[in-house]
């Protein structure tokens, strides 16, 4: 067993993972796994800089982490930065913040990178069940980035596109600062064309309609699979590899775009951080699963932290 610690910080949320890997049954025994919306991509888009707000909200949820990696006395830490810090011109800021408090260089990996840890955290566990059939799709919407993947066993292709929840939701829902509530069409449809874009740019490298099983990974696709169920409180356990069919991932896009900020807050599943982006996120999904011909999505709990956790030890 060896006790490894992996972070994974996004545009959108910082993550962690404590677990004690076993090479042996592949098997990672999780100690402790949470997650802190901070935002980091707040304006990125934009500026090409991280705000210092948001730094000092990401090297706080550091400060927090540090704390449990000490407490579970993990022997290996690995940061892993994605799509915000790949974009912007005050990356060293960041680097110090993170070296200072948790000890470890963020290593600001490739989306190719990305998409493999991805592809191993949420398909280890799928090895031998006959109701999901290979190819798999994985699909990890995060903040700033989308990652796809096609592979059996072993990634085959993988494809990393700039759209995500949030760079959506702040370059066509934010009006003078304020994001609109509800959008309008003309917002809606300028969000599905930059998505339908980005989808031209990964079939030029995923073959995305020839897999046979959609997974589905991060939080707009976990949000969306809690209403789903109708989950009175978020359940990780019961979102876990719990399948939403394309029919009702498109009434709950329509009824999220159609939303006002307090209704879509009043959600009991709908963590704060993504109020204001969920929206975006969902249509992501929506307009990934039409494009692959998925009739449904396999929900994955399990996902880039998990091939982090695996890359340590």
């Amino acid at each position: 067993m060896t006790r490894v610690a992996a972070v994974d910080c996004g545009t959108n949320s910082i993550r962690l993972l404590v677990a004690d890997a076993d090479p042996a049954t592949g098997e990672l025994k999780e100690l402790d796994r949470r997650m802190t919306i901070v935002r980091l991509g707040q304006g990125v888009d934009r500026t090409g800089r991280f705000a210092p707000e948001a730094l000092e909200r990401t090297f706080a949820a550091c400060r927090e982490y540090a704390e449990v990696i000490r407490a579970l006395n993990a022997e290996r830490v690995r940061f892993v930065a994605t799509s915000a810090s790949r974009d912007v011109s005050n990356r060293e800021e960041f680097v110090r913040g993170v070296v200072d408090i948790l000890g470890v260089e963020p290593e600001v990996i490739t989306g190719d990178q990305e998409a493999e840890f991805s592809f191993t955290g949420a398909t280890k566990e799928l090895t031998g069940r006959d109701d999901l059939a290979k190819p798999y799709l994985v699909v990890d919407i995060g903040g700033g980035s989308t990652e796809f993947v096609v592979g059996d066993d072993h990634v085959r292709a993988a494809r990393s596109v700039d759209v995500g929840c949030v760079r959506m939701t702040e370059r066509h829902l934010v009006v003078d600062g304020e994001v609109t509530d509800p959008p309008t069409p003309e917002q809606i449809a300028a969000i599905r064309a930059d998505v339908e874009a980005a989808l031209d740019l990964a079939e030029e490298s995923v073959p995305l309609t020839e897999a046979r099983t959609l997974v589905g990974l991060a939080g707009s696709v976990t949000t969306v699979a809690a209403i789903a169920l109708g989950l009175d409180a978020y359940d990780s356990e019961a979102i876990h590899h719990c399948r939403v069919s394309l029919e009702r991932v498109r009434e709950i896009t329509a009824m999220l775009l159609e939303s006002t900020h307090e209704q879509r807050a009043a959600f009991s599943v709908m963590h704060p951080g993504r109020v204001d982006v969920i929206a975006a996120g969902a249509l992501v999904l929506q307009c990934v699963m039409e494009r692959s011909g998925a009739r449904e999505v396999v929900v994955s709990e399990h996902d880039i932290l998990d091939g982090i956790g695996w890359s340590i030890a």
